[in-house]
C-alpha cells in the first residue's frame, strides 16, 4: 500500500446478519475462520445456503475452550 496504490480486500468477511432471508446457494460468509457451518449449510472457506430460509447464529464452545460462532438456517 505504498503510494495508495494498492488497497487491502474486502471481500474476505461475514455476507449476511441475523434473522434475515436467504436463497438456496447464497453466499453467507467467505474466508472467515471464525463462523463454521450449522445446520442446512455448507462449505469451507465459502460458506452457502442450503436450502431456503432465515439466519440464525450460534455459540458453542469447543473441548478445547475456544468459542465458535455457527451459522445455521432454519428452513422457510
Amino acid at each position: 500500500m505504498a503510494g495508495g496504490k494498492s488497497t487491502p480486500k474486502k471481500d474476505k468477511k461475514i455476507k449476511v446478519s441475523g434473522g434475515q432471508l436467504v436463497k438456496t446457494g447464497e453466499i453467507l460468509a467467505r474466508g472467515v475462520d471464525s463462523y463454521k457451518a450449522g445446520a442446512n449449510v455448507k462449505g469451507t472457506g465459502t460458506l452457502y445456503a442450503l436450502c431456503p430460509g432465515k439466519i440464525l447464529f450460534s455459540r458453542k464452545k469447543s473441548p478445547r475452550g475456544s468459542v465458535k460462532t455457527y451459522i445455521n438456517i432454519v428452513p422457510a
